[in-house]
């Protein structure tokens, strides 16, 4: 960040006398401010751009116009052979390492077989996959061609995996005979083979032994295996497909709140120059560095730590339980690694404090610099945890972002204090601030996370959205013009940030978010299930409490045998992330006069909001199946 500094003040003669003054710069002269990193990062374009902002609008904020670049020829460029890229472990495997030359080798590899079976730039490959080296190379093959990434962790149901991938009809799959999770292996074949059968596109399926050495295979429509895909062109050369600056990378999901989930595409450009500016500037990773986020697949996290590999840093991936064979796992992986920036969820470090976790002890943590939070809010609590038993001289950043951009914009600022509880800034060119119901900019007050100027790597669209008004309601319809994130923040008059968590009904843990009607599916399809309502509520300290209320048929009892069968059906459908922490019975769910689950109020409700605040009862089809939930909030105030 230093040096970006003195870099603006020699080349463009723009100095600044502290972060503060950056940021604003950076939000107010966004044309300057981009044109800054692209010079600053030297940005490779086959073909230049004309224009690097036509018009401030959103959505629809066109970027770098004209230009062609790619975004994995980036990820390889100035990299030495000898050096190492990635160290890897997982439940099933040792601590191992891949380095420049032999990842170069193993893209261009899996590239070239990717082209023989058909995979041209646009087309779309998903993985089912966990995080493994393997599939970093997956994601590096098809953005070198021009097609289009997605994936799923293995953990993640058959359902949800296909209410996904349907949508944007992929025609390779990417898969392994299944996966390891605390100390339990889950066989994923048969479920692989259901949705080659739903997805009539899968033209191949490339199967990664994980399991099994050779696991024998269900009748699955164009199976190979991952070694047969590489071995066909060993030698290859790797090539970089030049595409448009808005030519789509990846889809990523939204929760599935309302429906199915949103799939949301990024490009090429947009990320790049996204993860340029933040890995670099904010992580503050270099050379030397070794960067680890504890992450699956599915979620953001996992495509915003490969771009790690845009810096001079390495990456460490890690596939499995934090607590197996207990939580100990990951800050031995730190000292096994010499891990320099270990990023983690705010509910796991909350787990090292209520199992006593002694990261310092006995360890040789010399090399670790910072420690990064992210999920859901990090409590006052989870700050003094770190800076007591990692160390006193740890910068420890929480950071707060989303899918929606894959990125934080909000969080590290090396050149700032820390605050306990807070967020140290602002990113740079996120335009980020706090609204009341009018839509005015507060200070020192919660409001809902807004951002008032587009970014780059904000979604080209959503697919299957042809005329984007899926895309306006999703983040434009309360303050039109201004990107709504459904977040509560409050940004404080020294420029940190504090993070209330979700102002929606998005069901968050460990950082993987889901949407209500993907639990309710799984829940509904339990016979005795009639009628359903999940909310997640905050809790300091925690990842937060999430309960599930469940209308019974009449002479049907929850009992803890049908409690049981309703979890196991979420962590069979849905993911074992999303298993409630209680279930009850209720006589009715509340709904709107238009039959809306009212998911926010109750939370608020749960949350100590008194009730005429969080909700008017003449909008109620039923306002009397409050009385339940406001005498539950008076039960959990008292306890």
């Amino acid at each position: 960040m230093t040096r970006y500094m003195r870099w603006l003040a020699a080349e463009r003669g723009q100095s600044f006398d502290d972060y503060g003054a950056l940021w604003e710069w950076s939000v107010t002269e966004l044309e300057d401010f981009w044109t800054s990193i692209w010079d600053f990062f030297e940005v490779q374009a086959s073909a230049p751009y004309s224009k690097v902002l036509p018009e401030r609008v959103m959505p629809g904020a066109r970027w770098f116009e004209g230009a062609e670049l790619n975004y994995a020829e980036h990820i390889f460029r100035g990299k030495r052979d000898a050096d190492v890229a990635v160290q890897h472990a997982s439940e099933l495997r040792e601590l191992d390492e891949l380095r420049w030359g032999e990842l170069r080798k193993q893209v261009a590899a899996a590239a070239a077989g990717l082209r023989e079976l058909g995979v041209d730039r646009g087309d779309r490959v998903v993985a089912y996959l966990p995080n493994i080296p393997e599939t970093l190379v997956g994601f590096l093959a098809t953005a070198s061609i021009g097609a289009i990434w997605s994936s799923c962790s293995p953990d993640f149901g058959a359902s949800s995996v296909a209410d996904r991938f349907a949508q944007i009809e992929p025609k390779v799959l990417l898969c392994v005979d299944g996966y390891r999770y605390n100390g339990k292996d889950f066989d994923r074949r048969e479920t692989v083979a259901g949705l080659v059968r739903g997805m009539p596109t899968i033209q191949h399926t490339i199967v990664i032994p994980y399991l099994e050495p050779a696991p024998k295979l269900p009748d699955v429509r164009g199976a190979t295996t991952w070694a047969q895909l590489l071995e066909a062109d060993q030698g290859a050369e790797l090539r970089f497909e030049q595409v448009p600056f808005d030519h789509p990378l990846w889809v990523l999901y939204s929760s599935g709140t309302t429906g199915l989930p949103k799939a949301i595409v990024q490009g090429h450009g947009g990320i790049l120059l996204e993860h340029l500016k933040k890995l670099n500037l904010h992580l503050d990773a270099q050379d030397q560095d070794r960067i680890f986020w504890f992450t699956t697949t599915g979620w953001m996290m996992w495509n915003f730590l490969v771009g790690v590999l845009l810096t001079p840093a390495s990456i460490v991936l890690y596939e499995g339980s934090p607590a197996q064979p207990d939580m100990d796992v990951l800050w031995d992986l730190a000292e096994r690694t010499g891990m320099t920036c270990f990023g983690t969820s705010a509910s796991y470090l909350a787990g090292c404090v209520k199992e006593g976790v002694e990261p310092a002890s006995g360890r040789d943590l010399e090399r670790l610099r910072s420690v990064g939070s992210t999920g859901s809010p990090l409590s006052p609590e989870g700050f003094e945890w770190v800076y007591e038993h990692v160390g006193r001289d740890t910068w420890l950043f929480s950071t707060s972002g989303g899918t929606d951009v894959c990125t934080a914009f909000v969080g590290g600022v090396p050149l700032l204090p820390v605050y306990s509880g807070e967020l140290q800034g602002r990113a740079l060119g996120a335009a980020v601030e706090a609204f009341d119901d009018q839509g005015n900019s507060v200070t020192d007050q919660v409001g809902e996370l807004v951002i008032t100027e587009p970014m780059p790597s904000m979604p080209l669209f959503f697919w299957g959205d042809e005329d984007g008004s899926r895309y306006r309601a999703s983040y434009f319809e309360q303050f039109p013009g201004v990107w709504r994130h459904g977040d509560w923040i409050e940004i404080t008059s020294r420029g940190t940030a504090v993070i209330y968590g979700r102002s929606d009904s998005t069901i968050n843990r460990q950082g993987v978010r889901m949407g209500t009607s993907e639990i309710y599916r799984a829940v509904l399809a339990v016979p005795e299930v009639i009628d359903a309502l999940v909310v997640d509520v905050p809790r300091p300290g925690t990842e937060g409490w999430m309960p599930l209320f469940v209308v019974l048929e009449p002479g049907a009892d929850l009992d803890e045998q049908l409690a049981n069968t309703i979890k196991r059906r979420i962590r069979e459908q849905c993911s074992p992330r999303h298993v409630p922490n209680d279930v009850f019975q209720v006589r009715e769910v509340p709904r709107t006069l238009s039959g809306k689950v009212l998911e926010v109020p109750v939370k608020r409700i749960l949350s100590g909001t008194p009730a005429e605040q969080a909700a008017s009862r003449d909008s109620l089809a039923n306002p009397e199946s409050l009385d339940y939930f406001v005498d539950l909030a008076g039960r959990l105030g008292e306890s």
